[in-house]
């Protein structure tokens, strides 16, 4: 590559994308890329991925990323999909699939956690999920145990990715307070917490800040990727935390939706505010904490409708400019059970209210609706209200129609993040941090993005969405029965 100002690289693993950015000081993108990989469920209410999947998709959208912009890479940073897990041995070669957030297996280990002392449920400050990292490692001790003990450390999915960069096993604050294994307010491992529950310590790796170095870039790795080796590989974000710094949200006070593969509501605080009654969640930021709001089925839901139905992305999005008339089915988005508010691993999808009437439109509508309904009822619980838009980023929120229903089920204006790829900005701009190259005071100034009104709830409508959002609760109710 040719010379000239050192840019940052973001690598954003997702849960079935990576999304690949080159970025210069100054937060601006400079080229991107995408590429693709299964979630694969070989048995009900499991949700795994190939690590090899993984490199493969990265090293495919790292080399296309560099070789249309041309410039020297001076730093890499890392943000990825939160919870699930990846065990490796001694070789850093992974002893199995990894396992995903959307992953259910271990729903009926509930009772180890719920009889936890309220001490122990205060340090975590989270309520439990069974895509956790801990949890998971917990059904693992029951079920394959000899896969536990081939393994010797376990990691998140961007912590794997940063051991192919890097050769190092180690974790950061953001992804560990998400493992239901983890102090909250201590800012370190329940080690004791992990041994009572049969897990062996031993497993957690070193927990470092995620502007600092990591290591540098392999040998190795720097082939695959088409880099040169020594390039300082930051330990980054997971990805609710990575996207806020993104976005330039790190004042409290500000509330940003995110709309990928789930759907997260997230708010900065200034302490740890743990509110697990409402299956509202509280993480580390980069600095600080945030408290989430979240929902399993966002775009998962919504893609799994759209390639049912046989829509393209913009014929279905356009749907949602559409009105709903009386009679119209209710969608459930559940596909993979509920967080927020329900902290339901076993409640499923439907399409409720069908009559011969319906045709598949009818059914594409319900569906956009169902997640804007899920999405309303997760911000409710959140309780969080700021004065002005709420926040838009992910590539689940462009479309204007969609944006509009938004607006109305939320009843907030909305303000569009003016950023394609919010979370892979923020692993950019966390390798910036641990580089010298990006001032920590310019992130939510001089370096975020524009933010640009898109839409506002229209009058008259709430009345009609507080109609069938009583009428979706109440299926909701049903089906939790």
């Amino acid at each position: 590559m040719r010379g000239g100002e050192e840019t940052l690289l973001g690598i954003d693993l997702g849960t079935s994308s990576v999304k690949v950015a080159l970025f210069d000081a100054d937060g601006r993108r400079l080229a991107g890329a995408q590429a693709a990989y299964p979630l694969d469920a070989p048995h009900p209410g499991w949700a795994e991925t190939s690590p090899d999947a993984w490199w493969a998709a990265v090293c495919a959208a790292v080399r296309e990323v560099t070789a249309a912009a041309d410039r020297d890479v001076g730093a890499v940073g890392l943000s990825g999909q939160m919870h699930g897990l990846v065990l490796v041995d001694g070789r850093g070669a992974p002893v199995r699939p990894a396992i995903t957030w959307a992953d259910t297996r271990a729903a009926g280990l509930q009772p180890d956690w719920a009889r936890l002392a309220p001490t122990v449920l205060e340090r975590l400050g989270n309520p439990f999920s069974p895509g956790m990292a801990g949890v998971l490692l917990g059904w693992l001790a029951r079920h394959e145990p000899a896969t536990l003990r081939a393994a010797v450390v376990a990691l998140q999915p961007k912590d794997y990715l940063r051991l192919r960069l890097t050769g190092i096993a180690a974790t950061e604050h953001t992804d560990a307070s998400a493992t239901l294994l983890y102090d909250l307010t201590g800012r370190a491992w329940l080690t004791g917490l992990a041994a009572g529950l049969g897990i062996d310590p031993g497993l957690l790796p070193p927990i470092n800040e995620a502007a600092e170095i990591a290591g540098p870039l392999t040998a190795d790795a720097a082939a695959d990727l088409g880099l040169r080796a020594g390039i300082p590989v930051a330990h980054g974000l997971a990805d609710a935390a990575a996207a806020m710094l993104g976005s330039g949200l790190v004042t409290p006070g500000a509330v940003q939706l995110t709309l990928g593969t789930g759907g997260q509501f997230v708010t900065p605080v200034a302490a740890p505010a743990p509110a697990a009654e409402r299956g509202i969640h509280c993480f580390a930021a980069e600095t600080g904490w945030y408290r989430m709001a979240a929902i399993l089925g966002g775009g998962l839901a919504l893609d799994w409708v759209r390639r049912v139905l046989g829509y393209e992305w913009p014929e279905f999005y356009h749907l949602a400019g559409r009105s709903i008339g009386p009679g119209a089915p209710l969608f459930l988005p559940h596909l993979v059970g509920e967080r927020t508010p329900y902290l339901r691993p076993d409640l499923r999808g439907a399409w409720v209210g069908l009559d011969l009437g319906h045709d598949r439109s009818d059914l594409a509508l319900a569906a956009l609706e169902g997640v804007a309904l899920a999405l309303r009822t997760a911000h409710t619980a959140l309780g969080a209200r700021s004065g002005g838009d709420l926040w838009l980023a992910g590539g689940g929120t462009t479309s204007p129609p969609w944006r509009g229903m938004l607006a109305d089920h939320l009843g907030r204006g909305l303000a569009a993040v003016e950023v394609p790829g919010a979370s892979a900005r923020g692993a950019a701009l966390v390798a910036g941090l641990a580089v010298g190259q990006v001032d920590r005071a310019g992130i939510a100034g001089p370096l975020a993005p524009a933010r640009r009104h898109v839409a506002d709830p229209r009058p008259g409508s709430a009345a009609q969405i507080e109609e069938r959002a009583a009428l979706w609760a109440d299926a909701v109710r049903r089906s939790l029965e």
